[in-house]
């Protein structure tokens, strides 16, 4: 079963800049992306999906120079709904945007929000990406199916933890994976953290038996050593990693991510279109293409009203695998 939406963030980028404008070629001030005072929310702790693509999107858009100065802030909590209450809050504000993505759908579900992502204005999805399952180094499962193999035996003694709430993609995959393994999705034992950073810590203590995150989030870790990986979740294999796909390895999952950017509600025509502007030219260079390839990232990119219309796609495709998998 493959879950994609035209949102990407996550993972996703958007960019920020404070100062003057620059007169000078490769300032961006031919084509509109100048946006003094821009500031890029995180609406999860440092170091996880959001966090990486919102500071590669930052440091992109300045090397392109596109812009400079850019802020990058978190603002944790709730599975992102934290920060987009906050960001709803910030009514014609064209100089906020936030990175988002299939996390924050799901979480806006769990949690009952009180402010959805059709209160935002969609900017535009970045990137899709795979999730990945890994262990410790020192974790007993070598393998997939050793992993899946003891699962069976008994699901409530190996949690399996994810870095977004329940209806997120860290929450879906290993539900996905279950189902597919004749686990019954409600016995899965899942233990959510409030992004990628969180989760990392719970893995390498053993804390959990597993973790599902995406590929962007620990290649470091694996090409260290420091994190075993057992498969990767999406339809082809990730180059450069030895690790099969779901699929490869027997188990009928095809699930995929994506990463965006949202800006607040109430933004007039040219504020709107000067945030697309900017990440228009972000996806054009090639300062972004070498970073999507670095992480992992696929590119997704979509903006506008095709973007909303994507959300509140996605809104409904998380309602309806949550009631397929009985939860």
């Amino acid at each position: 079963m493959r879950l994609r939406t035209p949102l990407a963030l996550l993972g996703a980028a958007v960019l920020v800049l404070a100062g003057p404008p620059l007169l000078t070629a490769g300032s961006g001030s031919g084509t509109g992306t100048q946006i003094p005072g821009l500031r890029f929310m995180v609406p999860n702790t440092p170091g996880g999906g959001y966090d990486i693509t919102a500071r590669t999107a930052a440091k992109n858009a300045e090397d392109a120079g596109l812009t400079h100065n850019i802020e990058v802030f978190n603002l944790p909590g709730a599975g992102g709904t934290v920060g987009l209450t906050r960001l709803v809050s910030e009514h014609g504000n064209g100089k906020l945007a936030m990175s988002m993505g299939l996390g924050v759908v799901g979480a806006v579900r769990s949690n009952d929000a009180p402010k959805t992502l059709g209160d935002t204005t969609p900017i535009a999805r970045l990137t899709e990406e795979q999730d990945v399952v890994v262990v410790a180094k020192d974790s007993p499962y070598r393998t997939i199916d050793d992993l899946i193999g003891a699962w069976k035996e008994d699901p409530g003694k190996l949690p399996v933890g994810g870095g977004s709430s329940p209806g997120g993609p860290d929450h879906l995959a290993p539900m996905l994976m279950a189902k597919a393994a004749g686990i019954p999705p409600k016995q899965v034992n899942y233990i959510p953290f409030d992004g990628g950073g969180e989760l990392l810590a719970s893995i390498l203590g053993n804390k959990v038996a597993f973790g599902v995150s995406g590929v962007g989030e620990y290649l470091d870790q694996i090409k260290a050593g420091e994190l075993r990986l057992l498969a990767v979740t999406g339809p082809k294999r990730v180059g450069g990693l030895d690790a099969p796909t779901l699929t490869e390895a027997g188990y009928d999952v095809n699930f995929t991510n994506w990463r965006g950017i949202v800006a607040p509600p109430g933004l007039n025509d040219a504020e709107r279109g000067k945030l697309v502007r900017l990440v228009e030219e972000l996806h054009g260079s090639d300062e972004w293409r070498r970073s999507m390839e670095k992480n992992g990232w696929d590119d997704a990119f979509l903006t506008g009203e095709k973007f909303g219309a994507f959300l509140e796609a996605e809104d409904r495709r998380v309602v309806s695998v949550l009631k397929e998998l009985g939860l």
